[in-house]
């Protein structure tokens, strides 16, 4: 992550505290709910072993009952699942894994009438080498010839790649390809050569795929791998970071990835989603994109010189680097460092895991501190992102080499696995303490296998369990929903200690909400005098809406003359009387 140098951010650094206007909520993305489904490990309805629409369907009741406000579906296209989906087949099909176009349309129809939304993933970068564009490409038929991003190689034979790029999964990002007599760009797996959005008719194709969803009644798209869309043809420089010749990150990617057109293109697809919603009516239909790269080049995204007519918002990463080492003074200049860089006017987003990217609760070491981090995504302004299972304290499962999926994994080989795949965080979902935890029937073999501390860790028994993670979330998403100092609050962090954390929000008349918790660094509790942070309390009684602390869950806290003790490991979402 790069940090800004100005004092002002020095100053922050010095008082570990960050104050926010108020938000403006006009639109329903602005303080949404999104939860991300990766359909094949959520919910198996026909005992195959794999997730599909239909087991969506069956658990929409649990998504609204959570209250959540737009379901994100992880790619359901037709595909060969050489990378989970991300190789495209067919834009415009539904994969037989998943069901059926009628089952999409039944999703997208029983999810509105239940007030939620359904977002697509759009992966424009590259199909699959499965897929009519690409065959017809190989033979140079018509206007085919240059859908991808074909070059001659180099060399006396013509044999070295065009560039010196690595794929993301490791090894070269061209492959030769015989019957052409070309090499192909492929950023991800060979089996997903890169599209070229240089060629018009390109460009055409995806904006019609666009409306064809659209079409669909979904509300948005979230965009995937959208830094790797063009490309200037250069050698780059090496990053001198440490990492092996054959990975990714060898090379500084100043060619490959952040390029000038990316964004245009972004733009041109936010201006075809406002007209659909022009024409069309209703709510606004939304982009949210995918970049690993920089602050200055996410926020890019959000549109150029801060006319905010790009995506709606980029996915904010910061909060992926949380780790076990993580105390709340990272968390404070994670949080700033957003805001410092965002332009005005827009809408800010948190994401604590995705499927890409081991569970919170593995990476930060315990289910209860993964609790916390729910607890301060939901009081933060903006959106919250949440990857299906975090909302139970989901871990990371156990897969062996054998049994992983993951391209990028299986190309690390069994030595390299553990470190790599993405299988881990990929597991199915934790319904029951049934055989295969619910997720598919007894004595099927799901298509990967389902954790063991499914018995410890599902959703029949949070349901039940005091003070459990899910109890929390379902009951800090019905705060965002009524709160109006959590919608269009006033907002202030800080970090009171390596352990404390602090979140305040307030907004004129109304209840004013407040978060703390003590990360446990150390095994010292902590006092906070919510005067010395600037906040009067109308009484001295507040409810406690959310708590790892059993006994307190649903209750009532009273403070001292303004002032809170909190315990290591304890956490506090609380509303204030008045």
């Amino acid at each position: 992550m790069t940090w800004p140098s100005t004092p002002i951010f020095l100053l922050l650094i010095g008082v570990c505290g960050v104050f926010g206007q108020q938000s403006v909520v006009s639109e329903w993305w602005q303080h949404a709910v999104i939860y991300q489904i990766y359909p094949r490990t959520f919910k198996d309805s026909d005992g195959d072993g794999n997730g599909d629409l239909q087991g969506i369907i069956s658990k929409l009741d649990h998504m609204q009952e959570m209250g959540v406000d737009a379901v994100w579906l992880s790619p359901i296209y037709p595909s060969p699942q050489v990378d989970g989906g991300y190789d495209i087949s067919d834009y415009r099909g539904i994969d037989p894994i998943y069901g059926t176009m009628e089952d999409f349309e039944e999703l997208v129809a029983k999810a509105n009438e239940k007030g939620m939304r359904i977002v697509m993933d759009l992966v424009p970068n590259h199909s699959s080498d499965q897929h009519e564009w690409f065959q017809k490409s190989v033979k140079k038929e018509g206007k085919y010839a240059d859908y991808y991003v074909w070059r001659d190689g180099r060399g006396e034979d013509g044999m070295e790649p065009p560039t010196n790029w690595n794929s993301v999964f490791a090894g070269p990002a061209w492959t030769y390809h015989p019957e052409r007599g070309q090499f192909y760009l492929h950023q991800f797996a060979k089996e997903q050569p890169d599209l070229n959005f240089e060629n018009a008719d390109v460009v055409q194709e995806m904006k019609d795929i666009i409306s064809f969803w659209l079409e669909k009644g979904i509300s948005g798209f979230r965009v995937d791998a959208i830094r790797h869309l063009f490309e200037e043809y250069k050698d780059e420089p090496l990053s001198n970071n440490g990492d092996p010749p054959n990975s990714h990150g060898y090379y500084e990617h100043i060619y490959s990835a952040d390029q000038d057109g990316t964004y245009d293109m972004v733009y041109q697809w936010r201006k075809l989603c406002d007209d659909f919603t022009a024409v069309n009516g209703g709510e606004p239909r939304i982009l949210m994109t995918e970049a690993y790269t920089n602050v200055k080049e996410v926020m890019r995204y959000y549109g150029e010189n801060d006319a905010l007519d790009g995506a709606q918002f980029p996915f904010n990463f910061d909060l992926i680097g949380l780790n076990v080492e993580t105390d709340a003074r990272d968390i404070v200049l994670l949080v700033h460092t957003w805001f410092a860089y965002m332009p005005v006017g827009a809408t800010p987003n948190w994401v604590l895991g995705n499927h890409d990217q081991h569970r919170i609760s593995t990476r930060i070491g315990s289910r209860l501190k993964a609790n916390m981090m729910n607890m301060l995504t939901s009081v933060l302004p903006g959106v919250m992102v949440t990857y299906n299972g975090e909302e139970i304290g989901m871990e990371n499962g156990e897969v062996t080499f054998e049994q992983g999926k993951d391209p990028s994994g299986l190309a690390a080989g069994p030595e390299g696995f553990d470190a790599i795949s993405r299988d881990f965080e990929r597991t199915p979902y934790h319904w029951d303490d049934s055989d295969n935890a619910g997720f598919t029937e007894s004595g099927v073999e799901p298509w990967l296998p389902v954790s063991k501390k499914y018995k410890e860790t599902n959703l029949a028994k949070e349901k039940v369990t005091k003070a459990s993670v899910y109890q929390n979330y379902k009951a800090l998403l019905e705060l965002r929903n009524t709160s109006r100092a959590l919608r269009e609050g006033t907002w202030e962090i800080y970090s009171i200690n390596k352990d404390g954390l602090l979140v305040i929000r307030k907004y004129p008349g109304e209840k004013s909400v407040v978060f703390v918790c003590h990360l446990g660094v150390t095994t010292k509790p902590f006092e906070i005098d919510l005067l010395a942070y600037g906040f009067q309390p109308t009484n001295q009684v507040f409810d406690v809406i959310a708590t790892s602390v059993e006994d307190k869950f649903s209750s009532t806290l009273e403070l001292n003359n303004s002032k809170i003790t909190v315990n290591p490991n304890e956490d506090y979402v609380l509303l204030e009387r008045i």
